[in-house]
C-alpha cells in the first residue's frame, strides 16, 4: 500500500492515511513531538523505512570552526550545530523471524494521527510479512508536558492469523547515522559520530548510556524501562544487553490470535555542561522513577490536563474554511511544542522538530513566537525572556569586541555566542537588540509581572538602549541617526537610517528609561544614572525616519528609493529564492525586497505612522516584495488587513499557516517553519481582529474578509482571560476568567466584567488589490464549500500537499 494521500481534513487533527515512502522526511518534520525540552522526529518505531532521524535535546549541540576565505577582526570563530541524540523511539518486530519493515511485504493499511487534543501521535498499521504472517501494530507516544525530561511510548503487536512468535527489540541508539544536508565538510565532520561514550550500565528492563561531546564539551544522559504486558502469551524471554553506543532490551514471546504484546517504553532524558556522570545518570533516573510511578494512564491525563488548559487559553476557532481551522490548531500546538518546557533555553527556527538552521535561535523568537505566547502561554514567553537575560555576559563581551557599549545578542546562536560567518547579516543585524526589548516591553505589559521586570526585564531594557546610543549619534541636522547596518530585509545590508531598526530602537530608547524610572533601585545597581536616561530620552526623540517627498513614502532605509528596481519580468520563477541564484552585491542595491521590513515597522510601530501612510508605504512595498522568507507572509496579511484588502490578507494568513502542510518552501523535510506558525496566529488575531498592544493597551479593530463568516480567538492579559468573537457585522467581548480588563474597539474604551459586549462593526471599505512582483502573488484562497466544524466532520477530505510558490527557505549563510 503505497502512494500519496495527503493530510485529511479534521479540526482536532493531523491524519495520513496510506503510505507514502518518499514523503517521509516531511511528514517526520509534521507530525514532530516537542515540549520544548525534548524533540523527537516522527520516525516510525522500527527506525525503518525512514526519512532523517532525529531526537534533539534543547541547547545541545557540538562546535565547529567557521570558514572564511580572509579572517577579519571581531569575526566569530566557532559554529554550532544541534546535535541528533541517542534515539529511545526505536522498538524493531520481528514477527516469525521476519523484520516488520514497510517497504517488504504488503501494507493492508497504514495511518497515522498527530492528536492537537491528547498531545500524542498514534500509529495503526497492518501488515503481511513476506512469508504470509498478518500482524496489526498499535503504537502511541507523547513527549510530557508536565515531566519535563519524559518520553513515553506504547507499542502493541496482535497477531492476526493464529499463534505467532513475536520478537521485540527496544533500544537506545547513539551515533545513528545520518547523511547531513550540508556543503560545508566542517560541520559534516562535526556531525559524524559526535558522541563520545563515557558510562553504560543495564539491568532488567532498564539502561542508561551517558555520552560527551568533543568540542562543546557538553554532556547528555538517556535511559530507558520498560513495562511488558503479554496476555495469552506463553513462553515470555527477555535479555538486556550494553554497549558503547547502543542498549538493547530482546523481548520474545509466542501469542495467541486473539492475544497481544503489548510494550510501554518510558525514557528520561538529561544534559549539562556541568553536572558529572553520576549526577546525570541520577537526574535520567529519578525522571524514570517518576515516569513508572505516574504510569501510561497517568501520563496520558497529564497531558490531556496540560492541553485542556491551553486550549482555554489560546483556541482559535473559523467558519467557512475547514482547511484553514486545521493548520491553525496545528500552528498553535507545534509553537507550543516549541515553547512550553524550553525555560531556561532558546526556541529555535525549527522548534525540535528537524536540523535546519543548525537548530539556531534568530530574531524571529522574540518578535513572532514570544509574540504569540505572551498572549496564550505568557509564562512560556517570559521563559524566553529568561534565556536571554541569562546570554547577557556574551552579548555584553560581544559589544565590547565590537567597540560599542551595552549589549549586542547575536543574530544566530544555540549558546548566545553568535555564529554566523556572514557579518553583513548576523554582525550588522543589530536590530535583533530592539527586537528583544519590544518582547520584554510586549510581557510586562501585557503580564504586569513586577518580578520578571525586577530580575531581567530592567537590566535587558538597559542593555539593549545602552547600544543604541553607543552605535547611533546625533547630526549636526538635530537627528539621530543609526548608520551601517543591517534590517529584517535581508536583500539589503549594510544600511543607514533602516525605518524599522529606527522605529524599534526608538520604543527601546524609551521603554528603557521608563523601566528605570519605575525600578529606581535596580537601575542604580546597573550603574544608570539620571543623566543616561536622559540620553536615551534625547535620543529617542531625535530618531530619524526618513522619508521620500517626492513618491510620498518611507524608504525602507535612507535612500532606498533611489536605487533601480529589480527585473521582476525578466526573472524565472526557477531563479527564486534570488539569494541562490544572484550575487549579494546585486541584490543590495536594487530595490527588491526579501521579507516584511518596512511593513513589519507598520505592524510593530503602527502608533508612528498615519492611516494613510500605512496604505501608500504597504502599496509600494507590495511591488517589490518577493516572499523569499516564509517570516514575510504573515506580516503582510496583518497589514493587508488594516490597509482595507481583506482578501489579499486572507491568501497570505492562508499561506503562512500551511507553510509546512503544504511545503511551501520545499524544505519542510529539514523542520517546520515555527515563526511563520506563530505568524499565522498573529496573522489571524493582529490582522482580522485587529488587535494592537501600543503603550500596552489593547486595542482592536475586527473585520473579516469575504469567504469567512466568523472567527474566534482567546487573548490572556494581566491576570485575565477574554474571548473574541468576529462576524460578519459586530463583534462581542467575553470575559471567561478574571478581570475586570480595558480595551478599546475602534477608539472607544471598553470595559470587560461579567457580561459580554457585542458592538458593531463598521463597513469595509473597496479598495483596489494592490500588485506584487510578476509571479509572486500569493495563491489565492479558495475555501471548501461547507464551515467550519460541520465540514470538517463530515467525511474526511484529502488535504494535497499544494504547489509550491516559493523554492528553498533560505538564509544567508547556507540557510
Amino acid at each position: 500500500m503505497t502512494g500519496t494521500r495527503g493530510y485529511e481534513c479534521s479540526p482536532w487533527q493531523l491524519l495520513w492515511r496510506g503510505l507514502d515512502l518518499k514523503g517521509l522526511t516531511q511528514t517526520e518534520s509534521t507530525f514532530a513531538l516537542s515540549n520544548g525540552h525534548i524533540g523527537l522526529r516522527a520516525t516510525l518505531e522500527e527506525a525503518e523505512p525512514r526519512g532523517r532521524p532525529g531526537t534533539y535535546l534543547n541547547g545541545f549541540y557540538e562546535e565547529h570552526p567557521l570558514p572564511y576565505a580572509e579572517a577579519g577582526y571581531g569575526y566569530p570563530e566557532a559554529g554550532q550545530t544541534v546535535v541528533n541524540v541517542t534515539d529511545g523511539k526505536i522498538i524493531r518486530l520481528l514477527v516469525e523471524d521476519e523484520p516488520l519493515d514497510l517497504r517488504y511485504g504488503h501494507t493492508t493499511a497504514h495511518h497515522r494521527v498527530l492528536d492537537f487534543r491528547s498531545g500524542t501521535l498514534r500509529r495503526e498499521t497492518e501488515w503481511t510479512s513476506p512469508t504470509g504472517r498478518r500482524v496489526r501494530v498499535c503504537s502511541e507516544r507523547l513527549v510530557s508536558f508536565s515531566q519535563r525530561a519524559v518520553v513515553a511510548i506504547r507499542y502493541e503487536v496482535e497477531p492476526l492469523d493464529g499463534e505467532m512468535q513475536l520478537v521485540a527489540q527496544s533500544d537506545l541508539l547513539t551515533n545513528e547515522p545520518i547523511e547531513a544536508e550540508t556543503g560545508d565538510p566542517r560541520v559534516a565532520a562535526a556531525l559524524e559520530a559526535p558522541l563520545h561514550c563515557e558510562y553504560m550500565t543495564a539491568a532488567d528492563y532498564g539502561a542508561v548510556l551517558i555520552h560527551r561531546t568533543s568540542r562543546s564539551d557538553l554532556r547528555m544522559a538517556a535511559a530507558m524501562d520498560h513495562e511488558i504486558g503479554a496476555p495469552n502469551g506463553t513462553g515470555l524471554r527477555t535479555d538486556i544487553a550494553v554497549e558503547d553506543d547502543l542498549a538493547r532490551l530482546t523481548v520474545a514471546v509466542n501469542v495467541a490470535e486473539g492475544g497481544k504484546l503489548q510494550l510501554t517504553k518510558y525514557l528520561g532524558y538529561g544534559w549539562s555542561a556541568q553536572r558529572s556522570i553520576p549526577a546525570l545518570r541520577s537526574q535520567v533516573d529519578a525522571a524514570l522513577a517518576g515516569a513508572r510511578q505516574t504510569g501510561w494512564e497517568g501520563l496520558l491525563a497529564e497531558q490531556r490536563q496540560f492541553l485542556d488548559d491551553f486550549w482555554t487559553s489560546a483556541d482559535v476557532e473559523l467558519e467557512g474554511d475547514p482547511e484553514l481551522q486545521q493548520a491553525l490548531r496545528f500552528a498553535l500546538f507545534h509553537v507550543l511544542q516549541a515553547g512550553a518546557r524550553g525555560e531556561s533555553r532558546a526556541i529555535p527556527g525549527k522548534g525540535l522538530t528537524g536540523p535546519g538552521y543548525d537548530g539556531h535561535a534568530f530574531w524571529d523568537s522574540e518578535t513572532f513566537v514570544a509574540q504569540a505566547l505572551t498572549y496564550t502561554l505568557p509564562g512560556a514567553a517570559g521563559d524566553a525572556l529568561r534565556w536571554r537575560h541569562s546570554t547577557l555576559d556574551k552579548a555584553r563581551s560581544r559589544a565590547q569586541q565590537l567597540g560599542l557599549r551595552g549589549s549586542a545578542f547575536p543574530w544566530r546562536s544555540i549558546n548566545g555566542d553568535e555564529c554566523s560567518a556572514y557579518w553583513p547579516a548576523g554582525t550588522a543585524a543589530f536590530h535583533v537588540n530592539a527586537d528583544i526589548a519590544d518582547a520584554v516591553a510586549r510581557y510586562l505589559a501585557a503580564t504586569g509581572d513586577t518580578k520578571f521586570e525586577r530580575d531581567h526585564g530592567t537590566e535587558l531594557l538597559a542593555e539593549t538602549a545602552r547600544l543604541w546610543v553607543s552605535l547611533g549619534h546625533h547630526d549636526p541636522h538635530g537627528g539621530f541617526r543609526i548608520d551601517g547596518v543591517t534590517g529584517p530585509d535581508e536583500y539589503s545590508a549594510i544600511v543607514d537610517n533602516n525605518v524599522y531598526t529606527n522605529l524599534m530602537a526608538q520604543r527601546n530608547l524609551f521603554e528603557a528609561a521608563a523601566s528605570c524610572n519605575r525600578q529606581p533601585d535596580v537601575a542604580a545597581r546597573l550603574s544608570v544614572t539620571e543623566h543616561e536616561i536622559k540620553a536615551w530620552l534625547a535620543a529617542a526623540r531625535a530618531m530619524l525616519v526618513p522619508y521620500d517627498d517626492l513618491l510620498d513614502v518611507h524608504p525602507q532605509s535612507e535612500r532606498f528609493t533611489e536605487h533601480a528596481r529589480w527585473n521582476f519580468q525578466a526573472t524565472p520563477a526557477s531563479a527564486y529564492p534570488l539569494l541562490l541564484h544572484f550575487p549579494y552585491f546585486d541584490l543590495y542595491r536594487k530595490q527588491v525586497v526579501k521579507q516584511a521590513d518596512l511593513v513589519l515597522a507598520m505592524h510593530l510601530r503602527g502608533d508612528a505612522f498615519t492611516d494613510e501612510e500605512k496604505r501608500r508605504n504597504f502599496a509600494y512595498y507590495e511591488a517589490l516584495t518577493v516572499r523569499d522568507s516564509s517570516l514575510s507572509a504573515a506580516t503582510q496579511a496583518v497589514l493587508a488587513a488594516e490597509c482595507g484588502h481583506s482578501d489579499l490578507a486572507y491568501d497570505y494568513l492562508a499561506e503562512a499557516a500551511l507553510v509546512d502542510l503544504r511545503d511551501v518552501h520545499g524544505n519542510v523535510r529539514n523542520g517546520l517553519h515555527i515563526a511563520s506558525l506563530a505568524g499565522a496566529w498573529i496573522a489571524l488575531v493582529a490582522g482580522f481582529g485587529g488587535m494592537r498592544d501600543h503603550d500596552g493597551e489593547l486595542s482592536f479593530r475586527p473585520r473579516l474578509p469575504r469567504d469567512l463568516d466568523f472567527i474566534a480567538f482567546h487573548v490572556c492579559f494581566r491576570q485575565a482571560r477574554f474571548r473574541v468573537e468576529v462576524r460578519k457585522d459586530e463583534v462581542t467581548y467575553t470575559l471567561t476568567d478574571g478581570g475586570p480588563v480595558s480595551l478599546r474597539h475602534y477608539g472607544d474604551t471598553v470595559t470587560l466584567v461579567a457580561e459580554p459586549v457585542t458592538l458593531p462593526l463598521p463597513e469595509p471599505p473597496d479598495l483596489p488589490r494592490p500588485a506584487q512582483p510578476e509571479g509572486r502573488a500569493p495563491q489565492r484562497r479558495r475555501p471548501r464549500p461547507g464551515t467550519g466544524a460541520a465540514a470538517a466532520a463530515a467525511a474526511p477530505a484529502s488535504v494535497a500537499q499544494g504547489t509550491v510558490t516559493g523554492a528553498e527557505d533560505g538564509r544567508v549563510s547556507g540557510r
